[in-house]
C-alpha cells in the first residue's frame, strides 16, 4: 500500500516536498561524480517542505530566476566532455566537431581534454552559489543525441546523451526547447533529446511528440514561495524551418504561426488554464536574428502584449549572439535578447564588434504575490577555452554602456558596482 502524507501536512508543503525529492533525485544522479558539494539546493528545500509550522518570512515575497540566452554545449564542447560522442557534422565549411575546437584552440591556448562536467560553467557556478535564484532557465540549443539523421539546414549541433550530466552540474530545473537547432539530428533526434532530459530529471519546455506536449508549459513548484511556469515559444525569425512545427501526430516544436492577435489570444488561453495565485510566468521565446540591436515594433508590441493579455511575467528573449537592451513594462521585464551563454565560436571571426564572446546571468528578482520586479542583478562573464570566466572590469563596463545605450529608447539604464555585478534601473 502506497504510504500517504500526514492529514495535517499543508498542500503547499506536500507540493514543495515533492519538488524537492525530484531536485534531490537529479542531484544524487550525479553526486557519484563528484559535482556536488555542501548542502544542496534539493536538501535545503526539503528541511523547509518539512517545517509546515514555519512562519513565512520577508524572504517568501521575493523569488529570483536565473535566466540565460542560448546554451550550445554540443558540436566542439562536447568533443572536451567525458564522453564524447561522433565528431561528424553536416556543415558546409567543417566536416568535424573538431575543427571548431582547433580554431578554439589557435585562438586561446589548448585545453586539457577530457573536462569534468562542470567545467563549461566555470565561474557562473561560483555566481549561481552567491546568488541563490529559486529557479534556474536556460534555453538549450543543441539536441542530446547519438542519431547521425542529420538535416541539410547548414548547422547541426549535437550532444552525446551521456554528457547531460553537464547540464545538472549548473542544477538547471529547466530547458527550453523551441528553438532552431533542437532537430539538427532529425526526428529520432528530438525524440532521444527527450528521453535524455526525463532520465536526468530535467523539466523542458518548447518541444515533443506531438502538438500537446509541445505546447505544453513546465510547472516549477518553489517550497513556501509559489510556482514558476516556463511556456516556450519559436518563432521562424529565428531561423525555425516552418516543417519544425508539433503537429497532432507529428514531433516538433512550439512554433508559433506569427505574432498575430489569434497567436495572442492562444497563448493567453494557454496561460488562464494553468496560472493561480503566486504563480510567475515565464514566455521564453526564440525569435529574431543573430547580430544586430534593433527590437522590431511587431516584436515589441507583442511582448507588451502577453503581459497585458496573457499574464505573463516575465519576457524571455533569445537567438541574438549578443545582449540586446531591456525594457521594464507595467513592472514586468522584457529580456529581448539574452545573448549567448555558452558556445564553440571562439577563434571564427566576423562580429568582433557586438562582443559575443560576453555573456550576461540575468537575475531577476520578482514578488511572487504580485508578480512586480523588485531588483534585477546581472553578472558579467566571459567565454575563454569553452570556460565562463567572470568578465573584466574593462568588459563588464563596454556591457554597462551598450546596455545603458540600447536601453535609453527602452527606459532602462544599467549600473556597474565596485563587485562587478550590474544592476538593471528603470522608470
Amino acid at each position: 500500500m502506497k504510504p500517504m502524507a500526514p492529514r495535517t501536512l499543508p498542500p503547499h508543503a506536500a507540493v514543495a516536498a515533492g519538488t524537492a525529492r525530484r531536485r534531490f533525485l537529479r542531484l544524487a544522479g550525479i553526486a557519484t561524480l563528484g559535482l556536488v558539494t555542501g548542502r544542496s539546493r534539493a536538501q535545503a528545500a526539503l528541511d523547509e517542505a518539512h517545517e509546515p509550522g514555519k512562519t513565512p518570512s520577508a524572504a517568501s515575497d521575493r523569488l529570483t530566476l536565473f535566466l540565460c540566452g542560448d546554451v550550445m554545449t554540443g558540436r566542439a564542447i562536447d568533443q572536451i566532455l567525458p564522453h564524447p560522442g561522433s565528431p561528424r557534422i553536416c556543415e558546409p565549411y567543417m566536416t568535424s566537431a573538431l575543427g571548431y575546437l582547433e580554431l578554439a584552440e589557435k585562438a586561446h591556448g589548448a585545453i586539457a581534454r577530457p573536462v569534468d562536467f562542470a567545467y563549461v560553467w566555470g565561474d557562473a557556478l561560483d555566481e549561481l552559489a552567491r546568488a541563490r535564484p529559486d529557479v534556474r532557465v536556460i534555453n538549450l540549443e543543441t539536441s542530446v543525441t547519438r542519431s547521425e539523421d542529420c538535416t541539410d539546414k547548414g548547422i547541426s549541433y549535437r550532444m552525446s546523451p551521456d554528457n547531460v550530466a553537464c547540464l545538472s552540474a549548473a542544477e538547471i530545473d529547466c530547458c527550453g526547447l523551441a528553438n532552431n537547432h533542437v532537430l539538427d539530428w532529425g526526428v529520432a533526434g528530438l525524440i532521444e533529446t527527450l528521453e535524455t532530459l526525463q532520465r536526468a530529471n530535467l523539466e523542458y519546455s518548447g518541444a515533443g511528440r506531438n502538438r500537446q506536449e509541445a505546447q505544453r508549459p513546465a510547472v516549477l513548484e518553489v517550497p513556501g514561495k509559489g510556482r514558476v511556469i516556463v511556456f516556450a515559444f519559436g518563432s521562424q525569425t529565428s531561423g525555425i524551418p516552418p516543417d519544425w512545427a508539433a503537429a497532432p501526430n507529428r514531433p516538433g516544436v512550439n512554433l508559433l504561426p506569427d505574432l498575430s492577435g489569434a497567436t495572442l489570444g492562444d497563448a493567453a488561453a494557454a496561460v488562464r488554464r494553468v496560472k493561480r495565485p503566486r504563480d510567475i510566468v515565464i514566455a521564453s521565446i526564440h525569435w529574431g536574428s543573430n547580430w544586430g540591436y534593433e527590437v522590431p515594433r511587431r516584436q515589441r508590441a507583442f511582448a507588451h502584449d502577453l503581459i497585458d493579455e496573457a499574464q505573463v511575467d516575465i519576457v524571455h528573449g533569445h537567438s541574438s549572439h549578443h545582449a540586446k537592451g531591456i525594457e521594464v513594462y507595467r513592472e514586468r521585464p522584457i529580456l529581448y535578447g539574452c545573448g549567448d551563454f555558452l558556445n564553440d565560436y571562439e577563434g571564427i571571426g566576423g562580429y568582433e564588434a557586438f562582443r559575443d564572446d560576453l555573456a550576461l546571468m540575468y537575475l531577476p528578482s520578482l514578488a511572487p504575490s504580485t508578480g512586480r520586479l523588485v531588483d534585477f542583478e546581472m553578472r558579467p562573464l566571459r567565454i575563454r577555452n569553452f570556460r565562463l570566466q567572470r568578465a573584466p572590469p574593462e568588459d563588464a563596463a563596454w556591457l554597462r554602456d551598450v546596455l545603458t545605450r540600447e536601453g535609453e529608447r527602452l527606459g532602462t539604464r544599467v549600473e556597474l558596482d565596485e563587485t562587478g555585478t550590474l544592476r538593471l534601473r528603470w522608470d
